[in-house]
């Protein structure tokens, strides 16, 4: 039998027709889950008292999702204490018994994958390759915390003793119910990423995913389950935005992970600590950049950017959103990721040849359209610039021309709002050092990417930019394709809180809090 094919985002231009077939039969599987009612999930029993709300596809509003329950507001209560009350037993639970738990939950998600992906597309409207590698992601996520813990024998270790008969050890502990807020735009990675960590680490766990992405979570949910995770030590709690608040209010959380937008993040960071400091990690967006020398690969830097602009339909907290080309190269660098867009075929994301998905919903694209017209007015829309819609084999789905404007000002507001759309904007710049200055002028500081030939010019780069994740002279993705192990993924000034990456080495220690336990014998 031949090796099952890897994805990850590094090989999202893979064309091999075994990874291909067995998707297609992942889709006819996840056709098999559409219509199905999810409620929340409390100490392993369903609550279905909340208020209902059936989601359709964005590929397809026609097609119905299913029907997702609101956990109520006694759902939260009753959740965080059964967390609560599970919390000693999981954290008493020896780390290798928890560490070989979560790799059997690990390989259920990678074991079905296929499906998972599928669902993953008709959810949240990610091409296959995409939704692949963030289930894959999803996997490995958990494996490397895992690895994390074992590699640290468990965060115990032994300290210098001063007096005679006195040993020392600094132990690190769980701080106990940790809740996790996760985003529509990675269902499956933002959820198992931090739900891994947290558990590993001894924490129980309250999951509240995004309403459109719900289902995923959910079936990501299942495989720890199905791995044996005890019923009391994670919960979830589905639904919009009323239970996540439920979770920020809630004085019997211990900590609180939550990716989603900068304006949001600041807000759970003021409200969720009120008697005392508790921790919270938010990873809160990009307006990402991408500066082009004139020593550059003119290819692969439309192509990277291409890949990081458009990518997900450019619903990526990393995605390429600004591009700063030296003035020489200007003109052919904007031509050239110009024919890079244009050949993007936008469609159906399980179709084979899609690159190019829908954006979320209907607020989605009207927050394109009105970029778009304001570019047109304020400079030129080089490409794209069209609300697609159904027709010529698109379903009636939320779909949007990848597109590239040029011609503003640098101080224009595209080049300082997080759109969450596949549009770019790219202006001209007298030197290297004037494009990293205008990357560094906004509050965010998520990625960032650079191409260039000169060693010289790439380390200066290196040592100004201010972003937490950084790529040089990479075609594949010119701000994003972090993977687990590879690239930690965490952001500087306003896109994170705690300077500690994901899928990095001081990830998980961020879930537990350091104990000295000195004992005379």
């Amino acid at each position: 039998m031949t090796a099952r094919f890897r994805v990850t985002y590094a090989t999202l231009s893979a064309d091999n027709e075994e990874l291909h077939a067995a998707y297609e039969s992942g889709v006819d599987t996840a056709r098999t889950w559409l219509g199905a009612r999810l409620a929340p999930v409390v100490d392993g029993a369903p609550r279905d008292g909340g208020p209902a709300r059936e989601l359709t596809s964005p590929t397809d509003v026609t097609l119905s999702l299913g029907t997702v329950v609101e956990a109520t507001a006694a759902d939260v209560a009753d959740a965080v204490a059964a967390a609560r009350a599970a919390a000693p037993a999981w954290s008493g639970t020896p780390w290798p018994e928890r560490v070989a738990l979560l790799r059997r939950a690990a390989d259920l998600v990678s074991a079905r994958s296929n499906a998972l992906a599928a669902l993953m597309s008709l959810e949240v409207g990610k091409n296959r390759l995409e939704a692949l590698g963030d289930v894959e992601e999803s996997a490995d996520l958990i494996r490397y915390y895992c690895d994390q813990m074992a590699a640290a024998d468990g965060f115990d270790r032994p300290m210098a003793t001063i007096a005679a008969r006195e040993s020392t050890r600094s132990v690190l502990r769980p701080h106990g119910v940790w809740a996790v807020i996760s985003p529509f735009n990675f269902p499956m990675a933002l959820a198992a990423g931090p739900v891994g960590a947290a558990l590993v680490a001894g924490n129980t766990v309250l999951l509240k995913p995004s309403l459109q992405g719900s289902f995923s979570a959910a079936r990501f949910f299942d495989c720890l389950r199905d791995a044996g995770l005890p019923a009391g030590a994670a919960h979830l709690l589905t639904g919009g935005d009323d239970p996540g608040r439920a979770l920020v209010a809630h004085d019997g959380v211990d900590g609180l992970t939550f990716t989603g937008s900068h304006e949001t993040g600041m807000a759970v960071l003021r409200e969720f600590t009120r008697a005392y400091p508790k921790p919270v990690i938010c990873e809160m967006g990009g307006k990402n950049a991408t500066v082009v020398s004139a020593k550059a690969d003119l290819d692969a830097a439309a192509l990277g950017v291409a890949r990081s602009a458009f990518g997900l339909t450019g619903q990526k907290c990393s995605a390429c959103s600004r591009v700063y080309v030296q003035r020489p190269v200007h003109d052919e660098f904007l031509s050239r990721l110009a024919a890079q867009a244009a050949k993007l075929v936008v469609g159906d994301p399980t179709r084979r040849e899609t690159y190019v998905g829908p954006v979320i919903d209907a607020a989605a694209v009207d927050r394109y359209a009105a970029a778009v017209a304001h570019a047109a007015k304020a400079g030129t829309v080089v490409t794209g610039g069209r609300v697609l819609g159904g027709g010529d084999g698109r379903p009636d789905g939320y779909y949007v021309a990848p597109t590239v404007v040029a011609g503003l000002p640098t101080d224009d507001r595209l080049f300082a709002e997080e759109l969450f759309v596949p549009l770019v904007a790219v202006a001209a710049v007298d030197s290297v050092d004037e494009g990293v200055a205008l990357a560094n002028a906004v509050p965010l500081g998520l990625t960032a990417g650079f191409f260039s030939a000169d060693d010289a010019e790439v380390d200066r780069f290196l040592d100004r930019i201010e972003a937490g994740v950084v790529y040089v002279n990479r075609p594949a993705g010119a701000t994003t394709g972090a993977w687990p192990g590879v690239q930690p993924f965490g952001g500087w000034k306003g896109s994170g809180s705690t300077g500690k990456a994901g899928g990095g080495p001081y990830y998980v220690q961020q879930f537990m809090r350091e104990q000295s336990r000195t004992v005379v014998s």
